[in-house]
């Protein structure tokens, strides 16, 4: 028992040390196997094995729960005094936020934990301004160390990625950005969630934060709220749609396209872009319902199939073909899902259009 009382001190001394001298970092945390032993650190990557990390944990959990009995911070209606000689226990609140930070290390839906770091937030907003400011952007960064991290279930945490928007909408709304800051933040929420994206394919909470932070952004900078909104969306569009098409099951990034377009309002912009989408998937001959049902809904959405032209702009008119809707009426297409109805279509087309093996060689 002493023995196992003693690792999961030294565990929980270890990642203590790693998260006290963080200093606003960002870090990469990954579980090793065992073979590579407890822990291991180089720079800002870390790794550790789940048994330590589990040792941690345990260790964490007891002194965040100990400390929380003499805390301030214990009791709904509390108003802690953080710094100065106000607050007679900065080491045992040193304390209390590196073991919610390990706790939440190992399991990122812990909501005591991360309550109290928001209420810890809270309270620090009556000091220095400057001193506030710090304390959001260091545990902004915090968010990025879990949700960017290659781990296994907190890159598509619900509890951290509304932890991170109350974050994030405090740093905004105190700082009102101008339109070039704006933009600027909203790329750079965007590498995140793009990154958490492709750690957990599908990733529903990581691109519906992006819109909330779409949203917060334009109400609370310079300007109006719907030239704002319109700007936003177009400066994020392109870095967007390349990683859609690099990622083309992906059903969660296509419909966060489709919202960025909806907010842009551009009617070229939003042909160039779906027109590039619909080649894509007829180039490689994609027949996954993820780009069908963007391009259906985009099309239907957008009013696009009336737009003729160029097939490279413009390549849905390729189901206009009259061969082709003659076929594809003759074809069996009854209750079939409205992306099928295309997907069918391309299927026609591609058959017209591949080259026939019959013709004798010349």
């Amino acid at each position: 028992m002493t023995s196992q009382c003693s690792a999961q001190i030294d565990a929980f001394r270890d990642l203590s040390r790693i998260f006290g001298s963080r200093d606003g970092r960002v870090l990469e945390f990954e579980i090793l196997p065992p073979a590579f032993g407890s822990l291991l650190e180089d720079g800002c990557s870390i790794g550790v094995t789940k048994k330590y990390l589990v040792q941690a944990f345990v260790a964490a959990r007891r002194a965040f729960f100990d400390g929380l009995k003499s805390s301030r911070y214990n009791g709904s209606h509390s108003s802690p005094e953080i710094c100065g000689q106000k607050h007679p226990d900065k080491e045992l609140d040193q304390t209390l936020a590196i073991a919610s930070e390990i706790m939440l290390l190992f399991d990122c839906e812990h909501l005591t934990a991360c309550n109290w770091r928001k209420r810890r937030l809270t309270a620090l907003g009556d000091l220095v301004q400057e001193e506030f400011f710090h304390a959001l952007d260091t545990e902004l960064s915090l968010t990025t160390s879990y949700l960017c991290s290659p781990l296994h279930r907190h890159t598509k945490s619900p509890t951290l990625w509304q932890h991170r928007q109350w974050v994030r909408e405090h740093l905004v709304r105190l700082r009102k950005p101008s339109a070039q800051a704006a933009q600027e933040l909203l790329k750079a929420e965007l590498s995140a969630v793009l990154l958490a994206g492709e750690r957990h394919p599908k990733n529903y909470y990581a691109f519906t934060y992006m819109r909330q932070i779409h949203r917060i952004v334009s109400e609370a900078s310079e300007g109006e709220i719907e030239g704002n909104s319109t700007r936003l969306a177009q400066s994020i569009i392109t870095p967007t749609l390349d990683w859609c098409l690099a990622h083309p099951t992906d059903i969660s990034g296509l419909m966060f396209l489709l919202y960025l377009l909806d907010a842009v309002g551009d009617a070229a912009l939003r042909l160039e872009t779906v027109g590039r989408v619909t080649r894509f998937a007829l180039d490689i001959g994609w027949e996954g319902e993820s780009i069908w049902s963007f391009v259906d809904l985009a099309v239907r959405k957008f009013n696009l199939a009336g737009f003729v032209g160029d097939p490279q702009t413009y390549p849905w008119d390729i189901f206009l073909n009259p061969v082709l809707s003659d076929k594809f009426q003759h074809g069996d297409s009854k209750c079939r899902a409205p992306w099928k109805a295309w997907l069918d279509r391309a299927q026609i087309h591609w058959t017209l259009t591949q080259p026939s093996t019959n013709n004798p060689p010349a």
